[in-house]
């Protein structure tokens, strides 16, 4: 196994470590009623605001154009989720120790499917909580759907939603990046191998 890919598939298993202790999102609410803004954060195994009241403050705006309340509870990806990052901490651990060059193939294309199925997850929930209105809301515009964009800001009404990715995402991403490297490095590794053999 080539040197620079095993340091690389460990370096890439042990970023994601990091996303046990930041957010990997970021969630802004502004209103006229709170100017200050709201900001709801989602980790790896919750949901949770830049302040105690901010998730019941989302829940009340919410509730008057007829939005589901969020409940961190009920949400299934965030009881998985853990599991998920602590399987590809583990396989890319397990690849360093074993040297099996074969496995960096797997690892680095089982982490770029999940990181696209989380993004599409993510969309999907943000689908049906800005288009599955109440019909009991307090404000009804025929046509008009609410869901938050997943990148930048968007005017809602009088609200302006924003999301952004946080720490959680960037070390998501360096680490599908050291992966590719490492799978880039053992292939050329491997191909010099084999023109080697060719040769002699």
């Amino acid at each position: 196994m080539d040197k620079k890919s095993r340091i690389l598939i460990l370096t890439a298993s042990l970023l994601l470590i990091g996303i046990y202790f930041t957010p990997l999102w970021m969630i802004s609410l502004e209103a006229p009623q709170y100017p200050e803004g709201l900001y709801l954060y989602i980790g790896v195994d919750e949901i949770y605001g830049s302040e105690d009241a901010t998730i019941q403050n989302f829940n009340l705006l919410n509730h008057y154009i007829g939005m589901k309340d969020i409940e961190p509870d009920a949400i299934p990806e965030l009881k998985f989720m853990p599991y998920i990052v602590a399987f590809f901490i583990a396989f890319g651990l397990l690849i360093f120790l074993l040297k099996k060059p074969k496995l960096i193939y797997v690892w680095v294309i089982l982490i770029i499917i999940t990181g696209i199925a989380g993004l599409v997850d993510f969309y999907l929930w943000e689908y049906d909580y800005g288009h599955n209105l109440s019909d009991k809301a307090a404000i009804k515009l025929k046509g008009m759907t609410y869901q938050p964009p997943m990148f930048g800001t968007k005017q809602l009404l009088n609200f302006v939603a924003g999301a952004w990715p946080q720490a959680g995402a960037y070390f998501f991403g360096f680490s599908v990046l050291s992966g590719i490297a490492a799978s880039f490095f053992q292939f050329k590794s491997n191909k010099n191998k084999n023109n080697e053999k060719a040769i002699s």
